[in-house]
C-alpha cells in the first residue's frame, strides 16, 4: 500500500491535534484513501515540551529545512501562523515541489494571490480548509458546492473568543471584562486577546471568504473594523429589551457593482438562527441567487475541530497525488484569468438601522435637542428607553432605536450631538442587521 509523507511546520494546538488525529484515526483513514499517510517529520523551536503523544525517534527537530527539503515529504504543513516567516516558508516549500496545507487566515488574508499563483505555476494544491470557521466545511463549500451559484452576501460569527464573551455577557449578566477572564482561564482567549476582541481575526476570515465568493483581490487594510471591548452589559440588556442578540460580525455584501465589507458588533433578531449560535460556536450564513440562505454552524476553534480540517485537506491533496494529478479546483475559487478587481464600497455610503446609546444629564430639553439633531441629518427614531435618574450632574443613559440611515449621516450628528453640553461621554453605537 502506498504511503503519503507529510510534514509539518510548528506543534501548538493546532499540530498536536494533527499528530493526534493522523495516529489515532489511523485506519479509517487509511480505508477511506486507500493509502497510508504517514507524519515523518515536525519542526518546531521547542522539542523538549511534552506535548502528550508518542512521536517516533527522529521526527521531532528544531531545523525547518529538514521538512521544506525532505525528498520524501509530499505535503507540508504550515501551523506557526503569522505573516513571516510562515510566508517565506510556505514558498519555500512550494519551490520545493511540495502540496501545502494551512490554517492561518492571517497570511491568507495578506498574501494568499501569491501562494495561490504560486502553487498554480507549480501544478501543485494548497489546502486551507482550517483558516476559517475550525471543523466547518465553508472554504470547501464556496469553492465546490456553491460553484453555480452567484453569492450575494456573507455573514459571519468567526471567532470564538468574541462570541463567548458576549454570550457570558448576554446569558449571565456578567460584565466585559468578568467574560473576557473568564475566557482566558478556559483557553478560549489568547493572553493578548487584541486580534479576537477587536475584530482583526474576524476581518481576515471575511477578507478571504470575500476573496472566493466573488472572485476579487481585497485589499485587508480597507476593510472597517471595530471590536467588542465597547459593549456594555447596558448595551446587553437593552439589546434584549428591543429583542435583538449582539453578535461580533463579519459581513461582505456585493451588489453588482462594489462590496460592502466590515467586521463590527451588530444587533440581530432573537428569532434568527445565528442570534443562538453560543459559546465558541461559530456560524456563516451564506445567501445567492439558487438556495436564498444556507447556515452553516459548528466548533471554529480548538485542537481538534481545527485538526481536522487539516487531515481533510491533506487527504484530499493526498487522492490528488495517488492519482496524478495537481489541483483540481482553483486555489481562489475562480480561474486566475477571471479574478478582477471590484471596488469596496466606503463606510459612509453603507445603510444600516442603528442603535444609540448616550449618557446624557438629566435635565428637561435633551431629548427634544438630541432628536432635532437626527432629524436634521435625516435619521428617524424608531424607539427609546431612558433608564433610571441620576444625582446632579451625573449622566444617565438615553438609548435609541433608528431607522435605515446612512453611516455618513449618522456620524455627522452624532459628532454634533458629542459637542452639545448635555451629552457626558462619547455615544455607543451599534449597528442593526435585520
Amino acid at each position: 500500500m502506498k504511503t503519503i509523507k507529510i510534514g509539518m511546520i510548528g506543534f501548538g494546538t493546532i499540530g498536536v491535534g494533527v499528530a493526534k488525529i493522523l495516529a489515532e484515526n489511523r485506519n479509517i483513514i487509511k480505508k477511506r484513501l486507500g493509502a497510508e499517510v504517514e507524519l515523518v517529520k515536525i519542526a518546531d523551536l521547542d522539542i523538549i515540551t511534552d506535548r502528550g503523544i508518542a512521536l517516533a525517534e527522529g521526527v521531532l527537530t528544531t531545523s525547518v529545512d529538514e521538512v521544506i527539503n525532505h525528498p520524501d515529504i509530499s505535503v507540508c504543513i504550515e501551523l506557526i501562523g503569522g505573516y513571516e516567516p510562515a510566508r517565506t516558508f510556505m514558498l519555500q516549500a512550494i519551490a520545493q515541489g511540495k502540496h501545502v496545507v494551512t490554517a492561518n487566515k492571517a497570511l491568507l488574508a495578506k498574501h494568499g494571490d501569491e501562494l495561490f499563483l504560486a502553487v498554480a505555476q507549480k501544478g501543485l494544491s494548497i489546502g486551507f480548509e482550517a483558516s476559517i470557521g475550525g471543523a466547518i466545511p465553508i472554504i470547501r463549500s464556496m469553492r465546490e458546492a456553491f460553484v453555480a451559484n452567484q453569492i450575494q452576501s456573507i455573514e459571519g460569527i468567526v471567532n470564538g473568543t468574541a462570541n463567548y464573551i458576549l454570550s457570558k455577557m448576554s446569558d449571565e449578566n456578567c460584565d466585559f471584562d468578568s467574560a473576557l477572564k473568564e475566557a482566558q482561564e478556559k483557553g478560549f482567549a489568547e493572553a493578548d486577546p487584541t486580534f479576537d476582541i477587536e475584530g482583526i481575526d474576524s476581518a481576515h476570515k471575511i477578507a478571504v471568504l470575500t476573496s472566493l465568493a466573488y472572485g476579487t483581490p481585497v485589499p485587508f487594510d480597507d476593510i472597517m473594523v471595530s471590536g467588542i471591548s465597547n459593549i456594555t452589559a447596558d448595551d446587553i440588556d437593552c439589546a434584549r429589551e428591543f429583542g435583538y442578540r449582539i453578535k461580533l460580525l463579519a459581513i461582505s455584501k456585493y451588489d453588482g457593482h462594489s462590496i460592502d465589507i466590515r467586521v463590527h458588533p451588530a444587533m440581530i433578531p432573537i428569532s434568527h438562527p445565528m442570534a443562538n449560535v453560543n459559546g465558541s460556536l461559530n456560524a456563516i450564513r451564506v445567501c445567492d441567487d439558487l438556495m436564498e440562505e444556507n447556515v452553516l454552524i459548528g466548533h471554529g476553534a480548538g485542537a481538534l475541530p481545527t485538526g481536522s480540517a487539516v487531515v481533510g485537506d491533506v487527504v484530499e491533496i493526498a487522492r490528488n497525488i495517488l492519482h496524478g494529478i495537481g489541483e483540481r479546483v482553483p486555489a481562489g475559487s475562480f480561474q486566475n484569468n477571471e479574478i478582477k478587481s471590484i471596488p469596496l464600497k466606503d463606510i459612509s455610503e453603507v445603510e444600516s438601522d442603528y442603535f444609540l446609546r448616550f449618557s446624557v444629564l438629566d435635565k428637561p430639553g435633551v431629548l427634544s435637542k438630541i432628536s432635532g439633531i437626527l432629524g436634521n441629518h435625516s435619521i428617524s427614531i424608531e424607539s427609546m428607553i431612558q433608564k433610571g435618574r441620576a444625582g446632579k450632574g451625573m449622566g444617565v443613559p438615553l438609548v435609541m432605536m433608528c431607522h435605515k440611515a446612512s453611516e455618513k449621516n449618522i456620524q455627522s450628528a452624532l459628532k454634533e450631538i458629542e459637542e452639545l453640553d448635555m451629552v457626558c461621554e462619547k455615544a455607543n453605537l451599534i449597528r442593526v442587521e435585520k
